[in-house]
């Protein structure tokens, strides 16, 4: 059985669905998905970016296909399920649709890496994709002076942050970020990220529903809208001793 899963969507999308991609593997099992989450997607026999296949062409331009679709006896598509137009470009072929938004019980993700030994610190994350949903960088700057433990920022490539941890590979920020205590942040994917590492997550959400965005696993604290005393009880609550290994 050949199968193919194509998964569109941000960071967090994509480890959300994580445990339905895995549960959903067969005797040969490609996964097509964006650039950026393909370091993390680590069950699959290939990866290939979307953007590289040309199916998100099909049903906007006249005409395309993508022949390597008939070469699998099964897909498994998140992509074009709301898409009348792509759907019925690829009728005769063996898809099955799921919707975007991931089902409340789907599953812990989880991101297989090397054992790490906990360090001394904990991440601090002040971004988001939208700007309606970062908390105040001088509530995160408090945060940090009063937590009482060595903190480290970290940042995307294109985010502007002083003395920031940069990774330009997620499944390399993933690693580091298991070596942290503790990470705060606001609803992103680095968030995810970090809890699908087992790493503890303080997770700020301020304007989307955490019941279906929240990261998940036994250690994840969801804060809506709060103070700085909130997140700082918050992450001494669920915060790893150094001595920890995982």
């Amino acid at each position: 059985m050949r199968r193919l899963l194509v998964r569109p969507g941000a960071i967090g999308d994509v480890i959300l669905s994580l445990p339905a991609l895995e549960a959903a593997r067969a005797d040969y099992t490609e996964v097509w998905a964006p650039r950026p989450v393909l370091p993390l997607i680590r069950f699959a026999d290939r990866t290939r970016a979307i953007i590289d296949t040309g199916i998100e062409l099909i049903g906007v331009r006249e005409g395309a296909r993508v022949p390597e679709l008939e070469t699998f006896d099964s897909i498994y598509s998140w992509c074009g399920s709301n898409f009348q137009e792509f759907r019925e470009a690829v009728a005769h072929l063996p898809f099955n649709f799921f919707p975007a938004l991931p089902p409340p019980a789907e599953g812990i993700p989880r991101i297989p890496i090397p054992s790490q030994a906990i360090e001394d610190f904990v991440v601090i994350h002040p971004f988001a994709s939208a700007p309606q949903k970062r908390w105040p960088m001088a509530n995160f700057r408090v945060v940090a002076e009063q937590l009482g433990v060595p903190v480290k920022w970290t940042a995307g490539p294109e985010e502007p942050l002083q003395d920031a941890v940069r990774f330009e590979d997620l499944y390399e920020l993933a690693c580091w970020l298991a070596t942290a205590r503790a990470y705060i942040g606001n609803d992103s994917g680095i968030a995810h990220l970090a809890a699908a590492v087992g790493t503890p997550v303080v997770a700020i959400f301020l304007t989307t529903d955490p019941r279906v965005w929240a990261p998940r696993g036994p250690n994840v604290a969801v804060l809506e809208r709060p103070s700085v005393a909130e997140v700082l009880a918050a992450t001494h609550r669920i915060i790893l001793p150094v001595t920890t290994r995982r």
